[in-house]
């Protein structure tokens, strides 16, 4: 037997409790932190955009939602894109119906589960998924927009859209409309309702805006009669 062994023996038993309730101290707290760190690294993606100034809340769309979207763009084809798509439904169902559909989402874990689920639905060839935020991407190519968006935010995006979408583009707003543009029409009601707008008429609008706004004013001036 070691000098060690003969030490720890001949130690009185409340120093051998005391070192035990100290081990067991430092694997609890180590297992604590690793969970806190685990959940952190987990709930960031969530909380961080709800820290920014205008952020888009994750509420999944519902099925009469995404079928009123689908129903107001069914003479449609071509490009489309999801603003917030969140778990991808919209933009899934779009594929399944044709069009060539993106999606641009802050939230890391929901385009990690939209792209799988894309997979698994058979449409990850004509489906895209980017975690990115909105207001540091241009949406000039797409011909389709579908935005679920939140009033702080819907007047900044007219101008946005208005100044980069090309003149064909349709926009669907979901649950609140714009708040300057006329709708050409409308589907569903309550919380299912979709606004549909023609970019041509809202750009319209914007040049006409700009226009008033840069236009000098006339002077008066008096007649002079000689």
């Amino acid at each position: 037997m070691s000098q060690q062994e003969l030490f720890l023996d001949s130690a009185p038993s409340g120093a051998k409790e005391s070192r035990g309730r100290s081990r067991l101290g430092l694997i609890v707290t180590g297992v604590m932190g690793g969970s806190l760190v685990a959940l952190y690294a987990v709930a960031a993606p969530f909380v961080a955009p709800a820290l920014r100034k205008i952020c888009l809340p994750f509420v999944p769309a519902t099925t009469a939602q995404v079928e009123n979207v689908l129903n107001v763009l069914r003479a449609r084809s071509g490009s489309l894109v999801d603003i917030g798509s969140g778990d991808g439904r919209i933009v899934i169902a779009a594929a399944k119906h044709g069009f060539k559909a993106s999606g641009f989402e802050l939230n890391p874990w929901l385009v990690w589960y939209s792209r799988y689920k894309a997979w698994r639905e058979g449409v990850h060839c004509s489906t895209s998924f980017h975690i990115s935020d909105l207001w540091k991407v241009s949406f000039a190519q797409y011909s389709n927009v579908v935005i679920f968006g939140v009033p702080q935010m819907m007047d900044q995006l007219e101008l946005k859209l208005a100044r980069e979408l090309p003149s064909t583009a349709k926009v669907v707003a979901c649950r609140f409309p714009f708040p300057t543009w006329v709708p050409e029409e409308t589907a569903g009601e309550g919380i299912d309702t979709v606004w549909v707008y023609d970019a041509e008429t809202f750009k319209s609008q914007l040049q006409q805006r700009m226009t008033r706004k840069t236009m000098p004013e006339q002077e008066d001036t008096p007649d002079i009669h000689t």
